[in-house]
């Protein structure tokens, strides 16, 4: 910001500041410090160190992250390679597919391919690896394709005239100049399959729990709070571990590539450009739309054929004197008011603490920095941890906010404040400073300049975060699952039981919750990029 807004009267900045600070120290640092001091002790992780239960869950949450990051960086290529180099009808439409995958609940996932997925596959480490691969193909899509069209083609072509095969080409030249992003993704993609819980939770089963859902049982099921806790805090030093290690292998492969401005995509003229364009845009339609088909199609099956007796055993007005008694503690309709008035309320959270953390980061320079810098924490911290360190530190009186209803989307809005200000504050940062220097000689005040224009400025992109944080806050299943009491069952929570239930009706009904969040996610995401193609640019 110029310097006219960093003249703001002290009192408005320490203001804007310390709503944010507030809630991520009593939120977020409180709650991670209380995991590791008040359980984190010699007895309980001796103890860990002789138990080969979690010996076997540190092995397969580290070998199926890794395997799920390498399939799906080496799967993810190929349509970046057709999205980067070839224009071709529908593009924007399969860009869009593409991350479709991406902004689906994790429990909505794991539903989609337990609906999809034959038998003896389903609760499968193989169900686990497809999932995460169609779950997180969108960062390495999105990730790659960005650089790769930037790329100078004239490099390639000339290995190809050298003599070189195309695979050569693609090894020796097209990779190398790639690694940076590539490891950027796959840094992402690892982070987000060794701390997967609502995927393994439905897919996985009893028999290949990660670390996440090893925490969630041992706190929830087993009541064994310290073994929990260290295994919590273990969790953020192997994550920290593994994004410092992807950071040095990202500066180790660093290249000044003279980038120029994006060339314009070029025509399949070849029929082999041709058949490949069309079999990765038949792919990645058939790999969105089979699972999402999958999911509607086992909500009306019931084991007696098709029928829509799930859809009206869930919404029908004689729907909870039909339950049988199994599911009778299991309010479907009340879940999906649950769940909107969660999101509604950690949106609103969200925006006014986003709101505020992006006009005093921008405001104040760089001390605004250390903000930025503390508000991204949540993200690096899996939601499971969050949820666990806010239920272990809010237990006694007169903070005994257990049974709080606020507790739950303030647990969400944590995880989406963070997108609010990445969203916000790059437009903040790119407003003309002639603007302000007009409204000074104009004779406005810096606070009067300020808020004629920074805060309109701020309008569309808190428009825009407060639509994601309503869909994240929808979707979340972490941070709920330690939250959530009976009788305030979300959407993701009331599908997980419902799936983990014997019957083909409750399964059933479980689908239909399922479809419904999918819609409900898919409808938000798709208002967001209606609101944002419509309106005019922010600067």
């Amino acid at each position: 910001m110029t310097s006219g807004a960093n003249r703001l009267p002290r009192q408005l900045l320490a203001a804007l500041t310390f709503g944010p600070m507030a809630v991520l120290v009593l939120f977020y640092l409180v709650p991670i410090g209380a995991l590791a001091g008040r359980f984190f002790t010699i007895e309980v992780v001796r103890s860990l160190v002789h138990d080969r239960t979690l010996r076997r869950v540190l092995w397969f949450t580290t070998w199926q992250a890794t395997v799920s990051t390498f399939l799906t960086v080496a799967i993810g290529l190929v349509p970046a390679y057709i999205l980067a180099r070839f224009e071709f009808r529908g593009h924007r439409l399969v860009m869009a597919l593409v991350t479709v995958p991406f902004v689906l609940p994790t429990v909505v996932v794991g539903a989609a391919f337990l609906a999809l997925l034959p038998d003896g596959l389903d609760h499968s480490v193989w169900a686990v690896l497809i999932a995460h691969v169609f779950f997180n193909v969108a960062v390495v899509v999105r990730g790659v394709c960005g650089l790769w069209e930037q790329l100078p083609v004239d490099l390639a072509a000339a290995a190809r005239t050298l003599g070189a095969s195309p695979w050569q080409a693609i090894r020796h030249i097209t990779l190398p100049l790639l690694a940076p992003v590539l490891y950027a993704s796959a840094s992402i993609v690892f982070l987000f399959t060794f701390t997967s819980f609502g995927v393994v939770r439905i897919l996985g089963g009893p028999s290949h729990p990660t670390l996440e859902v090893e925490i969630w049982q041992r706190a929830t099921r087993l009541g064994d709070i310290g073994a929990a806790a260290v295994l919590s805090v273990l969790q953020l030093i192997l994550l920290a571990v593994a994004v410092v290690w992807f950071a040095r292998l990202q500066r180790h492969h660093r290249h000044s590539l003279g980038l120029r401005p994006l060339a314009p995509r070029v025509q399949a003229r070849t029929s082999r450009q041709r058949v490949s364009v069309i079999g990765v845009v038949t792919a990645i339609s058939f790999a969105v739309a089979l699972p999402l088909v999958a999911l509607f199609e086992r909500s009306l099956r019931t084991g007696n054929g098709y029928s829509f007796a799930a859809w009206r055993a869930v919404f029908g007005s004689a729907a909870k004197a039909a339950r049988p008694a199994a599911a009778s503690s299991i309010d479907t309709v009340g879940a999906l008011s649950t769940s909107l008035v969660f999101a509604s309320v950690a949106m609103l959270i969200s925006v006014f603490i986003g709101g505020c953390a992006s006009l005093a980061i921008v405001a104040l320079g760089q001390f605004g920095q250390l903000l930025d810098v503390g508000l991204m924490l949540p993200l690096a911290t899996s939601a499971v941890t969050i949820g666990f360190g806010l239920l272990i530190t809010f237990d006694t009186a007169p903070l005994d906010w257990r049974d709080a209803p606020l507790m739950i989307p303030l647990g969400h809005a944590l995880v989406a404040i963070p997108f609010v200000v990445r969203i916000t504050v790059p437009v903040l940062r790119s407003i003309s400073p002639q603007l302000r220097s007009a409204a000074n000689s104009l004779g406005a005040s810096p606070l009067r300049a300020w808020a004629e224009i920074d805060l309109r400025f701020a309008v569309r992109p808190l428009a825009t975060g407060a639509g994601f944080a309503l869909a994240i806050s929808l979707g979340e299943f972490g941070a709920t699952s330690f939250l959530t009491r009976q009788g305030r069952e979300t959407l993701p929570i009331a599908i997980e039981q419902l799936l983990n239930r014997p019957g083909a009706l409750l399964h059933a009904q479980g689908y239909v919750l399922a479809t419904i969040l999918a819609a409900l996610t898919l409808s938000v995401l798709a208002g967001v990029a209606g609101f944002e193609s419509s309106g005019a640019k922010y600067a």
